[in-house]
């Protein structure tokens, strides 16, 4: 069974910093990509960053600069260091899992909130 864990969301002030965690375990081959999404109230879910294995990332516009994605490959773990967050930064932030034979898992997503 795979297990896809999310860690280190809550509560900051803008301009503050948080860093997020994601670990994979279980059956899942050799993963290609690690990356995290996110999903405002009544917003799509969207791409915020993405690693693959070789350590090539994908930043979306709006979080360039600001947060930094890196990846353990012997963990199966991703990390997700957000700086600067502004109030506009939250939402539920999911870890994805997209293995080399095509499978992708999600995990249940934590919870960043950017208010003063």
């Amino acid at each position: 069974q795979v297990q896809v864990v999310e860690s280190g969301g809550g509560l900051v002030q803008p301009g503050g910093s948080l860093r997020l965690s994601c670990a994979a375990s279980g059956s899942i081959g050799q993963i290609y990509t690690m990356g995290w999404y996110r999903q405002a109230p009544e917003k799509q879910r969207e791409l915020v960053a993405v690693i693959t294995s070789g350590g090539s990332t994908n930043y979306a516009d709006s979080v360039k600069g600001r947060f930094t994605i890196s990846r353990d490959n012997a963990k199966n773990t991703v990390y997700l260091q957000m700086d600067r967050l502004k109030p506009e930064d939250t939402a539920v932030y999911y870890c994805n899992v997209r293995a080399y034979n095509a499978s992708n898992y999600w995990g249940k997503g934590t919870l960043v909130t950017v208010s003063s």
